[in-house]
């Protein structure tokens, strides 16, 4: 599920970037996603299964090599965020820099909702002041209109940032890169008892 949140929340940076727009509920679930930071269980963080459908499907496609997946960018991006995860994760200034961030996001939950142009605006700051600043950036390509409109700018960062909470939750619940090649079938297995089980 942490996986599919990832694919997910790189889905919709390529929406964004290549059409301007992107479903207002996927967005909501990747939103909302950033603010669960001590969740039960890996469910509690996306709300239920159902609302990572998408990224389940990304999910599969790239385990059964599907070559349209394996060619999109959400996966580059996805691959890319799994990489910085780890830098970020050893910085620790970064870490607190990245909570407090969302800390001070969290307070604007009471006047406004999770997809509101100024939220959405606020948690961009965040990965701009914090995870842009890496040597290792996650290259986002697409229709230079969209890439150079503010809002649709910052929803881009926003995503990129539930992406990275993602690839930042995988990891704690033990997913490896190498899970993707060595560990295939069995993923590929919960991916598909996922998908049917609640679509």
């Amino acid at each position: 599920m942490a996986l599919a949140g990832l694919f997910q929340a790189c889905s919709l940076v390529e929406q964004v970037a290549k059409n301007g727009t992107t479903s207002e509920e996927t967005l909501e679930t990747a939103i909302k996603s950033i603010f669960v930071t001590d969740p039960q269980n890996v469910a509690e963080v996306y709300g239920d299964v159902y609302s990572l459908h998408n990224g389940l499907r990304l999910v599969r496609g790239l385990l059964e090599r599907d070559p349209e997946v394996v060619r999109s960018d959400a996966v580059r991006y996805a691959l890319t965020l799994i990489h910085l995860e780890k830098k970020v994760r050893n910085n620790r200034a970064m870490m607190s820099a990245i909570g407090e961030g969302i800390n001070r996001a969290r307070g604007q939950l009471n006047h406004f909702g999770h997809t509101h142009e100024n939220l959405i605006a606020n948690l961009a700051g965040v990965y701009l002041d914090t995870v842009s600043t890496l040597k290792t950036r996650v290259q986002v390509t697409g229709d230079l209109r969209n890439l150079q409109n503010a809002a649709c700018a910052n929803k881009i960062r926003a995503c990129l940032m539930a992406g990275l909470r993602s690839a930042i939750l995988w990891r704690q619940v033990g997913g490896r890169r190498w899970n993707l090649v060595f560990s295939r079938k069995a993923m590929l297995n919960e991916c598909n008892s996922l998908l049917k089980g609640n679509l």
